[in-house]
């Protein structure tokens, strides 16, 4: 079922129905196709959907009469900020679809010693702009009850700072101990209300960054006896947790 976002302000102060405009009317009318009596859901982007069926549709509006209003099933109980090293060339942009679309709640591109990808800050505005269209495209797509935000360029300290918040954080390294700890690391994930996820870039972390990581209680953790590409080690991190405390 297609579905939209609107703000939540918009939502709560609809009786019977809402109006969406901007962006998303024309692709209502001229993408989807979409004719009035069909069903669409709306999103208020903290959680509740509003099953809608389209009563009207003009140059600038379509209005849509509320039939049901749901709490979004699609969230995980456990907030999970990934902390993605920044990639080279556009590889950033199929983490952050596949992040969005396992569960992720915000995304956070990382420079760290071993990045190679310089911006200027007209550059970096574009990126996040462009980032953030992506994020809203997957949420739509996987039936998220939020836009999960991809947040400015963080240097790597910015990052542990910012991670200190969280109630855990962890840390995949090729270095890490072995399977059986990293299985009981996973497993604990579930008890916490939010979790950090630290990834690296392009040849992955410098070792003194793993230990300030550690330095703030991020747990090093192991997936495995393979070297997984910066692409794929976030992407496998999050499905094995997914899988883990999805309910």
């Amino acid at each position: 079922m297609p579905r939209f976002y609107v703000e939540k302000s918009i939502c709560m102060n609809a009786d019977k129905a809402i109006t969406i405009t901007g962006n998303d009317v024309n692709h209502i009318k001229n993408v989807l196709r979409l004719k009035t009596g069909e069903v669409i859901t709306v999103s208020d982007g903290e959680g509740t959907d509003y099953m809608c069926r389209i009563s009207s549709i003009s140059q600038d509006s379509v209005v849509a009469d509320i039939e049901d209003v749901i709490k979004n099933a699609a969230e995980l109980k456990v907030k999970i900020t990934l902390f993605q090293g920044m990639p080279k060339s556009d590889k950033l942009e199929l983490i952050i679809q596949k992040a969005v679309e396992l569960g992720v709640y915000e995304i956070v591109p990382v420079m760290t010693k071993r990045t190679i990808v310089k911006l200027d800050e007209k550059k970096a505005a574009k990126k996040l702009e462009r980032y953030n269209a992506i994020a809203k495209s997957a949420a739509e797509q996987s039936g998220r009850g939020i836009i999960p935000e991809v947040k400015g360029f963080m240097s790597f300290k910015e990052a542990l700072s910012y991670s200190k918040s969280l109630d855990m954080n962890i840390i995949p390294y090729e270095e890490a101990r072995g399977m059986e700890y990293s299985r009981e690391v996973i497993k604990s994930i579930r008890d916490v209300g939010s979790l950090g996820i630290f990834i690296g870039p392009e040849g992955g972390f410098a070792k003194e960054e793993v230990e300030d990581a550690e330095s703030i209680g991020a747990k090093c953790i192991t997936l495995g006896n393979r070297i997984l590409r910066t692409e794929t080690a976030g992407l496998a991190t999050l499905s094995i947790i997914m899988f883990e405390i999805d309910e």
